[in-house]
């Protein structure tokens, strides 16, 4: 029997399991609290839309930055099952799944505290574009995104479903960010008095928020990761 159609299939079956895992890490990012949190004090100070629009692009350029450059290194190939390649990225995304559980651990030991975000709202008040862009940048949990990063090396850019996959990760990695912003352009009035109670309840729940989803990331990351590496 010619190996080719095993190696369809097994491709096949690495493609179903990549779009699986970036739709989780993209879940995971959208809903991280801390750039959420940020993002509305941008909207919520001077020259909100416009520092709003310059975070968002940041952030969703260093998305499409990131995915371009694993591309560059991959071919648009995915490399073959159990080759050096696809286990190293696969070790990577075993050790940032135990990486997110010990994490999410740390923290919920930690003692809890309310956070406060008026010092960060006056040093926002008169924050630029690319102040904003900076702040999109640096608080990117880097953790769930360089997961994203190790997921899209088994991308095949020969199917026109991998694009999708890959346009549909960066758009729901920046979701929520994106309808903040559109909400607060068109409805100015509503989303001023929604997004600060928003504000509030992430203030309150925010170490919940960090430690539900590192947890439950790490442990799907450390599960399919031992599972590929074991099949």
């Amino acid at each position: 029997m010619s190996a080719a159609p095993l190696l369809r299939g097994a491709r096949g079956h690495l493609g179903a399991a990549m779009v699986l895992d970036l739709v989780l890490i993209g879940l995971a990012i959208t809903l991280y609290p801390l750039p959420i949190t940020a993002f509305v004090l941008v909207l919520s100070a001077r020259g909100g839309i416009w520092n709003g629009l310059a975070f968002v692009l940041a952030w969703l350029a260093s998305f499409v930055g990131i995915i371009a450059a694993v591309l560059l290194m991959t071919g648009g190939e995915p490399p073959p099952p159990r080759s050096p390649p696809s286990t190293a990225a696969l070790a990577a995304k075993l050790a940032l799944g135990v990486g997110l559980v010990w994490y999410a651990d740390h923290a919920r030991r930690r003692p809890r505290t309310r956070h406060k975000s008026s010092g960060l709202m006056s040093r926002l008040d008169r924050v630029s574009p690319w102040t904003a862009a900076g702040l999109a940048l640096f608080l990117q949990p880097w953790g769930l995104v360089a997961a994203g990063a190790a997921t899209v090396v088994q991308a095949d850019l020969s199917h026109a479903a991998s694009y999708a996959a890959l346009l549909g990760y960066c758009l729901l990695a920046t979701s929520s960010l994106l309808t903040m912003e559109i909400y607060a352009t068109f409805a100015p009035g509503p989303a001023r008095a929604r997004l600060g109670r928003l504000r509030t309840w992430l203030e309150s729940h925010q170490d919940q928020a960090v430690v539900s989803l590192s947890l439950l990331l790490g442990l799907w990351l450390v599960g399919r990761s031992i599972y590929q590496l074991t099949a």
